[in-house]
């Protein structure tokens, strides 16, 4: 089964981070993309869809110092829908973006900018030294 997301868009503020009793940092960013199309006039029309993404521990971090509210970033990660009470004891869900890596795609001084996450940007955890022979059962 496969649970992957892959956005690019632009923060909506600046993100929010903030750090568990354990030590552990989490950052909550808020990122809008956009579609546009015509509409039955002819006019250009753009849909702005707004993402919850969470970033943990070391994300949360380089979040917290290279991040703010407009920039372009790419952002990988998985879906993940949580339940909660609120205060009139009523369930509600959230689904929320749970980055595996971010990078971001606003231009560094010089006229360069950065497109595409790059190996210091994968997770923290790594694949088996045996995962290739995994992969030669997959049907695709």
């Amino acid at each position: 089964m496969i649970n992957k997301v892959i956005l690019i868009g632009n923060l909506g503020k600046d993100p929010e981070v903030r750090r568990l009793e354990s030590g552990a940092a989490v950052a909550r960013l808020t990122l809008a993309t956009n579609e546009s199309y015509k509409d039955k006039s002819g006019e250009w029309q753009t849909l702005t869809e707004w993402h919850n993404v969470i970033c943990w521990r070391h994300l949360a971090e380089r979040a917290e110092t290279i991040l703010k509210k407009g920039s372009k970033v790419y952002i990988e990660g998985k879906l993940s829908t949580r339940k909660w009470t609120d205060k009139d004891n009523n369930e509600r869900y959230t689904t929320e973006v749970i980055a595996n890596t971010f990078r971001s795609l606003d231009k560094k001084e010089g006229g360069s900018s950065n497109n595409f996450p790059s190996p210091q940007d994968a997770p923290a955890t790594s694949a088996p030294a045996d995962a290739s022979k995994e992969d030669d059962d997959l049907p695709f």
